[in-house]
C-alpha cells in the first residue's frame, strides 16, 4: 500500500532554514504529482506546494521566493526547502498525492515545524 513518511522538522528561530523530506512507497512515484500541506493549530489544512511529475513547481502566495519543492524520482523523496521562516510557518507540514481513478488520497503522519520569535 501507499505509504508517506515525512521527517526534518523541528524548532527554528525567525529566519532560520529548514528542508523537510517526505519518503514515498508502494507507488511510481516518478508518475505522481507531489504535494506539500500544513496545519497550524485551530486552523484549516492548507496547501504549500506542488511538484507535478514533469517537475512543474507551483506555490501558494506565502511561500514565494521562501519555500522550493523538489524531488528525487531516483530516491521516490519530495523535499520542501523552506527559508526565512517565521512564526506564523508554525504548524503540522503534511506530504500528500492521489489517486484520480478511484479517487483517494494519501497522506502521511505529518512532521511539526516550530518558529521561534
Amino acid at each position: 500500500q501507499v505509504q508517506l513518511v515525512e521527517s526534518g522538522g523541528g524548532l527554528v528561530q525567525t529566519g532560520g532554514s529548514l528542508r523537510l523530506s517526505c519518503a514515498a512507497s508502494g507507488l511510481p512515484f516518478s508518475a505522481y504529482n507531489m504535494r506539500w500541506f500544513r496545519q497550524a493549530p485551530g486552523k484549516s489544512r492548507e496547501l504549500v506546494a506542488t511538484i507535478t511529475s514533469s517537475k512543474i513547481t507551483f506555490y501558494e502566495d506565502f511561500a514565494k521566493g521562501r519555500f522550493t519543492i523538489s524531488r528525487d524520482n531516483a530516491k521516490s523523496t519530495v523535499y520542501l526547502q523552506m527559508n526565512s521562516l517565521k512564526p506564523e510557518d508554525t504548524a503540522v507540514y503534511y506530504c500528500n498525492t492521489n489517486d484520480l481513478y478511484p479517487p483517494q488520497d494519501y497522506w502521511g503522519q505529518g512532521t511539526q515545524v516550530t518558529v521561534s520569535s
